[in-house]
């Protein structure tokens, strides 16, 4: 079996680089999808309180067999529960709802600008950490600004950032920005929901390698050192995107691919987003 780099975290603790997604896996689907990821291989499950999926999660993780320790579990705040209370009641009913005793990892989903104070947020996220039911916690879809902003209200830096990146979306300034506080940089969406694969430049160099478009923009993620967890219900593809570590891109396809961005969203801009359910 593919043997999957880990990534050491701010605080210490490792996550592996390739991950499983579960966003917009219906809840009916997701025990046997996840089931299905840790037959493949991967130790690594991202879910969210928004997802609605979260206990299914927890019914595939048990129904592996394997060790709660051998697992890397996230799940993320819901954007309705930002104050301090309601952070801390929405985390346990994440651990209930898992079936679990802790999560590898917690995280702010978004920032919600003009809806509360994410820095009172984040107050609640270090109790939790505290407590240690949650080895790590983090944020997702932050800006530079709203990392300074964070850090300079609290105590523990977060130990990831899960942003919206890929090749027409580079993201290079929140990457810097997470790298320049010891930040793990998580990438959702990582093929832009397919809008990548037919790219004419990164055909090419999946051609010349014999490799899936798919498999190629991968690589590219795990060799900018970033963490990524692609979403696929098909058992076929789940194993594709876990064929990432027997090849290697050339500083010249690395600097092609990267090249393509465009700042282009498939997703919310996290400046103006602010939905609350």
């Amino acid at each position: 079996m593919t043997s999957v780099p880990d990534i050491t975290l701010n605080n210490g603790v490792t996550i592996p680089q390739l991950g499983f997604g579960v966003f917009q896996i219906p809840p009916e689907e997701t025990k046997d999808a996840v089931l299905k990821a840790l037959e493949t291989g991967y130790r690594h499950i991202d879910t969210a309180e928004m997802y609605g999926n979260e206990k299914e999660v927890g019914e595939g993780i048990r129904a592996s067999g394997l060790d709660r320790g051998d697992v890397f579990v996230t799940s993320k705040l819901n954007n309705g529960y930002h104050a301090h209370d309601d952070a801390l009641r929405a985390f346990d009913g994440t651990l209930e709802a898992l079936g679990f005793d802790h999560v590898d990892l917690f995280l702010i989903h978004w920032p919600l600008p003009g809806v509360g104070d994410f820095t009172e947020t984040w107050a609640a996220m270090e109790k939790i950490y505290a407590s240690g039911k949650a080895r790590s916690v983090g944020v997702s879809n932050f800006q530079p600004h709203h990392l300074n902003r964070l850090i300079e209200s609290g105590t523990v830096v977060p130990a990831v950032n899960q942003i919206e990146v890929h090749p027409y979306l580079t993201q290079d300034d929140v990457r810097a920005a997470d790298a320049e506080h010891g930040i793990a940089t998580e990438a959702w969406s990582p093929i832009a929901q397919g809008l990548v694969l037919d790219d004419p430049e990164i055909v090419r160099i999946a051609d010349a390698l014999k490799r899936t478009a798919a498999q190629v923009v991968l690589r590219w993620h795990v060799q900018r050192g970033d963490i990524v967890f692609p979403k696929s219900v098909n058992p076929e593809r789940m194993a594709e995107n876990f064929r990432l570590f027997d090849f290697e891109l050339t500083t010249e396809d690395m600097a092609a691919i990267t090249a393509l961005n465009r700042d282009h969203r498939t997703g919310p801009d996290p400046d103006a987003f602010n939905h609350v359910p």
